[in-house]
């Protein structure tokens, strides 16, 4: 099962018709770092024509540019991160970061990492998790540049966190997944849904070990750039009753979650959660959850 025209029907029973869809670059503004220094005025001097993206506290559409944004000064100083706008979403949806104990289980390359790091003003300790070693370098060269200073980086299967035998307050979950077409021509070609089955499986893996090492009254944000049900939403409903999860509701971009997935219905929060068809941004799916009994 692969191909084109089978992924298409896909969504097109899912409620979506396929186009063609050319990203737009992205940059999100470090706020710990940028604070002060007027930094869009600078870019613009510069020749870099950002338009603010409405869905973002800290997101610019880059315009045009007569220079290259991943080679300013400014960028150098880590004052700004080239991140793609969906990419920037799930970060932003945590309810508040100061001071707290967090995980990114899947961090590398550290684009996400270094937005915690910024939402959490460099406070509290962010554990970041990789499974490879030259991803791992990427990361922390992104840190680097940025001036992250409360993030401790482990080479660690997110499968094996207990090894940490520490408890968080807030875990990010932007999980492995089978990504989609738009931020890879060929993806038609490469994917079969034996490989959607297999990061399925393994997201649930991780999500599972992650509930383990959540406080009581801390959240999951969990988050893909796959546009298949079987990693997002079926994930989702699958999680609701088996691993005590609830979902809660977000304010962000995109559609809410699917509840009806090739005719199997699905528990009807997970309408609480946002599926993003690649349009203005890539494909994307994003939820919060939070053990059920426990209050914000």
């Amino acid at each position: 099962m692969s191909g084109k025209e089978f992924f298409l029907n896909r969504y097109e029973h899912l409620g979506w018709e396929y186009r063609e869809v050319k990203l737009r670059q992205a940059i999100r503004i470090n706020q710990t770092n940028a604070k002060g220094k007027n930094l869009v005025e600078r870019l613009k001097s510069l020749g870099v024509c950002p338009e603010k993206i409405p869905f973002l506290d800290e997101g610019y559409w880059v315009q045009r540019s007569h220079v290259s944004v991943g080679a300013t000064a400014e960028y150098l100083l880590g004052l700004y991160s080239i991140q793609e706008a969906a990419a920037q979403i799930p970060v932003s949806l945590f309810t508040s970061l100061k001071g707290k104990r967090v995980l990114d289980a899947a961090a590398a390359p550290g684009g996400k990492t270094v937005q915690l790091a910024d939402l959490m003003v460099n406070s509290g300790v962010l554990f970041a998790l990789d499974v490879d070693k030259r991803r791992l370098t990427a990361l922390s060269n992104h840190l680097e540049r940025c001036r992250v200073s409360n993030t401790v980086v482990y080479l660690l299967d997110a499968r094996q966190v207990s090894q940490l035998n520490v408890k968080f307050d807030r875990i990010l979950l932007d999980v492995p997944c089978s990504g989609n077409f738009a931020s890879d021509k060929d993806w038609f070609k490469n994917r079969t849904m034996a490989d959607v089955e297999r990061n399925a499986k393994l997201q649930k893996e991780i999500l599972s070990k992650a509930v383990d090492c959540l406080k009581d009254d801390g959240e999951i944000v969990y988050s893909t750039c796959s546009l298949e049900p079987e990693e997002n939403e079926l994930n989702m409903d699958w999680a609701i009753s088996r691993l005590n999860l609830g979902i809660e509701e977000v304010n962000c971009h995109g559609q809410r979650g699917l509840t009806d997935i090739f005719g199997k219905k699905l528990d009807p929060s997970i309408q609480l959660c946002r599926r993003i068809w690649p349009g203005e941004t890539q494909g994307f799916f994003v939820c919060k959850l939070r053990k059920r009994g426990s209050s914000a």
